[in-house]
């Protein structure tokens, strides 16, 4: 990641646009600007996974600090209210950096004091660590601390109520043990070491901040939150404070430990992917991003997943199955991708893989028919990476049959094979199957209803994948074989388009005898995958290859719409919910789709570094948006804007994968 200019730094439309994020490995995380100003409702620097790796809510929102030198206060953080910025602490901000975590260094009282913050939450824990270290300053200073409350749902905003009381009593420890109501779960705080500070309860309510970012997406967008009282003390040069605040009972971990703790996980992960000792470029980077998303099953796990997208997303059996190669082969965590693997299988059901597990942690939803297809070319990609058949044949064989046979019976959401080609099938009025799965009400914007392109060509690889499993355990395969030959000779005559000699989007639409001619990204997979559809170097092939680069490439992934079609949005937002979900598929960018047309160019293309070419701007917007992360998505049209989730998963994964070059 690029570093931050000062002149960004102290700019508060540039440096209030710009999010850190930390997570703790159970779906709970840390984030906000770096101006020190929270900008979303989802901000805070303890978002819990109460129901790991679920049930998420903010409990602690910010942490403001006051410093004092000689007669001078000098305030370091941010807040915007509807009609001022106050303090402006960004403007003391001299330094920010991601690595080893987020890193703040502040300047005051003409350069002569220089205070560090540092932010990192212990793995496997709802514990978020708060650390200053006085760098220099010619003698000992006044820190004040005040710690800001919330104890919400993290898709909602707080307003003051009476019955949040924040209830604060002493701990064995020289803590707080703080009850933010009735019932609700303690949050536990303390500073270490504690001796030369002192807690003092003055506490009420705060109204009125703005998050601007839900303004911009049309949402309620003003919160309160709750101050319990404030922490002052004095900070000797080259001495260290840090503020825990903790779900998890009293968490008495020694801050130095805990940090440590964390750089050496870090450097374990670096090793198993290939990057050990090397210094922190675009890769490694990108492995300590990928980091973020993955979720192992422990003892306060249920389950081995893959967060979708920070900061509203959970877990998605879509996201999940095209996000493992990357997340976890690229990275050396076979063992991980195993369990997740694992995970899904035992989740189907329907013949169908989860679209997404409910936020509340109960049940899930099934609607959808390319997650479950993805699921088998993330089974086969692991295999090839880790040389584990077994897993294959022994345990997902007989899944992947019961899969496929409940698609040529056919199952929820009209999803059925046509025994006639051979082809698959899907939709109905009012349904969203594909991942182009806006819906607004009962406006579903982009149906896709009948036979669309990519599910034809995961459909062909989910039975050509199923066909090597069994040659491999030397089972039968006779039938799939058969289906598999029916579909890739029934393809062509669907779906090239005589006009282009491209393919359309969608064939034997309901309702009209017209195939979809939207040029739309999805033909990309016909040639990407394993098991091609459509070989890359045939005319076909390469007629899809320009018609994508053409009118659907830009330098931060692939229109979801060609920019002279009449439907085409060139910007996402800002707007609300209808305009936003009107424009998701209809001209947005994605990142994520680079992965399938560099597999297709490095087919095509004899110039080895066209791939690592097309990724620099990619790269490079990791210092944009989500610093260190990857966009959901960006405007179709220049200057390309980042929008939507500040870190996705298969964003990080693909460019992840396609800048290894597996």
């Amino acid at each position: 990641m690029k570093p931050l200019s000062l002149q960004i730094l102290q700019d508060w439309d540039e440096i209030s646009r710009r999010e850190w994020l930390v997570t703790n490995g159970i779906g709970g995380y840390a984030s906000s600007s770096v101006s020190g100003a929270n900008t979303r409702r989802y901000h805070g620097l303890l978002v819990a996974a109460c129901e790991p790796p679920l049930g998420r809510a903010v409990v602690f929102s910010k942490l403001e600090e006051e410093l004092r030198v000689e007669d001078h206060l000098y305030l370091l953080s941010a807040n915007k209210y509807p009609s001022v910025i106050y303090p402006q602490g960004f403007r003391h901000l001299t330094d920010f950096t991601l690595d080893p975590v987020p890193t703040f260094t502040f300047e005051v009282h003409e350069g002569t004091v220089v205070l560090q913050k540092r932010i990192w939450l212990e793995h496997g824990s709802n514990t978020v660590f708060i650390s200053y270290t006085l760098i220099k300053a010619p003698e000992p200073v006044k820190l004040g601390l005040i710690p800001f409350l919330a104890y919400k749902d993290y898709h909602t905003e707080q307003r003051r109520w009476d019955g949040f009381t924040a209830e604060t009593a002493p701990t064995e420890a020289k803590g707080l043990k703080i009850v933010d109501f009735e019932n609700a779960h303690p949050t536990f705080m303390r500073l270490s070491p504690s001796n030369s500070f002192q807690f003092r309860h003055e506490y009420g309510w705060f109204y009125n901040y703005v998050h601007e970012r839900e303004e911009e997406r049309g949402l309620d967008y003003l919160e309160d939150l709750y101050c319990p009282g404030r922490y002052d003390g004095i900070l000797a040069p080259g001495k260290t404070v840090t503020l825990v605040a903790s779900l998890d009972e009293e968490n008495l971990v020694d801050p130095d430990t805990a940090f440590k703790g964390e750089i050496g996980r870090q450097t374990l992960l670096l090793k198993a992917a290939g990057l050990e000792g090397e210094s922190c470029d675009d890769r490694s980077r990108l492995v300590m991003a990928a980091d973020q998303f993955l979720i192992d099953k422990s003892d306060k796990v249920a389950r081995a997943t893959i967060i979708a997208g920070y900061p509203w997303f959970t877990d998605w059996g879509r996201d999940t199955m095209i996000s493992l190669p990357g997340l976890t082969l690229t990275t050396g965590r076979f063992g991980l991708a195993k369990s997740i693997l694992q995970t899904f299988a035992g989740a189907v059901q329907y013949g169908l893989l989860p679209n997404r597990f409910n936020d509340s942690g109960a049940g899930a939803d099934f609607n959808t028919v390319d997650a479950t297809l993805w699921f088998f070319h993330a089974a086969y990609e692991y295999a090839r990476k880790s040389g584990d058949w077994t897993l294959l044949t022994n345990e997902l064989f007989p899944v992947f049959e019961a899969i496929l046979e409940a698609h040529l019976e056919g199952t929820k959401y009209g999803i059925k094979v046509d025994q006639t080609d051979g082809l698959l099938a899907a939709g109905g009025p009012g349904f969203q199957l594909t991942w182009m799965d806006a819906k607004v009400g009962d406006w579903v914007v982009t149906p896709r209803t009948g036979k669309p392109v990519e599910i034809q060509a995961l459909w062909y690889n989910a039975l050509r994948v199923t066909c090597e499993i069994a040659n491999k355990s030397g089972k039968q395969s006779t039938k799939w074989s058969e289906l598999a030959t029916k579909t890739f000779n029934s393809f062509e005559s669907k779906f090239i388009n005589s006009e282009t000699g491209a393919l359309y989007d969608v064939v034997d639409v309901p309702g009209t005898d017209v195939p979809d001619h939207s040029v739309r990204p999805n033909q990309i997979f016909a040639l990407s995958l394993p098991f091609p559809l459509i070989d890359p170097k045939s005319a076909t092939g390469l007629a899809v290859f320009r018609e994508v680069t053409d009118k659907l490439l830009t330098p931060v992934g692939l229109r979801t719409l060609a920019p002279d079609d009449p439907r085409y949005r060139p910007q996402y937002g800002p707007g609300d919910q209808t305009s936003r979900d009107g424009s998701y598929h209809q001209g947005t960018a994605w990142p994520w789709l680079i992965g399938a047309y560099i597999d297709v160019q490095r087919k095509v293309d004899s110039d080895p570094c066209a791939a690592v070419k097309l990724l620099e701007p990619l790269l490079d917007s990791m210092a944009n948006y989500g610093l260190g992360s990857i966009a959901e998505i960006y405007d179709g049209s220049e200057p390309h804007k980042p929008n939507g989730c500040v870190a996705q998963a298969w964003s990080v994964a693909e460019v992840l994968r396609s800048l290894k070059g597996s």
